[in-house]
């Protein structure tokens, strides 16, 4: 039986973004500046403009999408979601399977949900140009488009394993009018001082995001542009959510279970946080689960600590508080690379030490065995990235195959694979290894966090 789309009118394109933080169980412990062991925002204040910073410390439950926001996003919004039938045979599961399928922007992922209105605040304000780094490309190719869509200039510091990986999303993004460099590049300080240590590094985001921090820093019509991790980003993506919500009731369905993918965390709480307000404000007619799924080559969450660390490599964001395996984690050069940033959005750690969503991790072999499945049932070649989604919802489905529950299962299909043609054929040819981050690697980046600051701990007591 094939899939069935859930449609929604095409005028249907939600007019607020739905902000979680005053519906957080705690309120999220604050940034620190590391010199003052106080809290503080740094430099965020120096490379963000108004509207973002406000977003980004809003009290208030919705805010309004400008009507210059909206017309882009009518370009592809709403988004597809699908009921899988094909996969749920091939499991042969008692189960509902749904996804919300975002690979059909332009760039071909959820990112320029964001990507378009930090663009579109930023030439408001008289930017001109704004500095970004990327891992997979993803965030890159969307914020290069809302650019141009915006008359900004783009620059991006590409991780550089993803950049020699993956040739045409650079292309992507230089089509789009952005300049597009390998990190650690020649560009910058921080990118000079890591190929002085290390000239074969293959770059990591926490290196990319020094770059494009100074580069921001260094000139005074530049701004930063960040894909994921906070509050205004995740803020933003919640018209993913909002829109499946509505799909569902086409449907006549709930889920019972959410899984999404976590790199930053941005995906999955677009599409989950809508659905969490549902259950919290005691409108969700089911007590809904939260399963964010993670690589076990970058375990933040499933291994990592929850304590305060920088955003980046050098040093240059304020401490925030967060899950992570420690600033100076240098990944494998694993294909998904959207996935590989040290820490987390703050809003997941605070949910995940309240108990309000699961964690899961999963290495790339098994998680190109699922989507290898999903493309032979359902047709859509799946990003690295979601793929450990689909890999959450697969083993959801073969639990309730084994326990004869109908439950209701959405997942996020959160960007196409189109431009991972070559993780797939290291796949398909047996090139692919299980890889797990060692534990002990995670305890040496937080004994050296403890030595770069010895009053850490308490000032983790105090806030965390």
């Amino acid at each position: 039986m094939p899939s069935k789309k859930i449609f929604l009118d095409e005028d249907y394109i939600p007019k607020q973004w739905y902000c979680i933080l005053p519906d957080l169980p705690k309120p999220l412990p604050p940034p620190i500046d590391p010199a003052t062991r106080a809290p503080g925002a740094g430099i965020v204040e120096k490379i963000f403009p108004k509207q973002i910073l406000a977003q980004e410390m809003s009290t208030e439950r919705w805010i309004s999408i400008p009507d210059e926001v909206r017309e882009v996003y009518r370009l592809w919004r709403p988004t597809p979601m699908y009921r899988a039938f094909g996969l749920e045979k091939a499991l042969k599961t008692p189960a509902k399977i749904y996804y919300k399928y975002e690979g059909v922007s332009p760039p071909g992922s959820h990112k320029p949900n964001t990507a378009v209105a930090q663009a579109y605040y930023n030439m408001k304000e008289g930017v001109s140009r704004l500095a970004t780094e990327t891992g997979a490309g993803q965030w890159g190719s969307s914020l290069a488009f809302a650019c141009m869509l915006f008359g900004l200039k783009c620059t991006v510091y590409m991780v550089k394993a993803s950049y020699q990986q993956k040739p045409y999303r650079r292309i992507m993004m230089e089509s789009y009018g952005a300049d597009v460099y390998a990190s650690p590049s020649t560009q910058t300080k921080s990118g000079r001082a890591i190929l002085k240590e290390n000239p074969d590094s293959p770059g990591s985001l926490g290196i990319a995001i020094s770059e494009a921090v100074e580069d921001a820093l260094e000139h005074d019509t530049v701004n930063y542009g960040i894909g994921s991790v906070f509050n205004h980003v995740l803020t933003h993506q919640t018209v993913i959510g909002l829109e499946a919500k509505e799909q569902m009731a086409v449907a006549g369905d709930y889920p019972d279970v959410i899984f999404g993918c976590i790199g930053g965390g941005s995906s999955f709480s677009g599409l989950f946080w809508p659905f969490y307000y549902d259950k919290i404000s005691k409108k969700a007619p089911k007590d809904v689960r939260f399963v964010a799924t993670e690589a076990t080559a970058c375990p933040k969450v499933t291994k990592g600590e929850y304590t305060y660390d920088h955003g980046d490599t050098a040093r240059l964001t304020p401490l925030v508080p967060m899950h992570t395996i420690g600033h100076d984690f240098i990944p494998a050069p694993i294909h998904a690379g959207g996935l590989r940033y040290h820490g987390i959005a703050p809003t997941i750690s605070r949910l995940y030490q309240e108990k309000q969503l699961e964690t899961k991790a999963y290495n790339q072999l098994e998680v190109f065995e699922a989507a290898k499945l999903f493309i032979q049932t359902e047709g859509i070649i799946p990003a690295p990235e979601p793929a450990h989604a689909i890999k959450g919802a697969i083993d959801e489905a073969l639990r309730c195959k084994e326990t004869g529950e109908e439950k209701v299962i959405l997942f996020l299909l959160c960007g196409h694979g189109y431009f991972d043609m070559q993780a797939y054929d290291d796949y398909l040819n047996g090139k692919l290894q299980p890889y797990e981050y060692p534990a002990e690697k995670v305890a040496e980046s937080m004994r050296k966090l403890r030595q770069l600051y010895p009053w850490l701990d308490e000032v983790k007591k105090k806030f965390i």
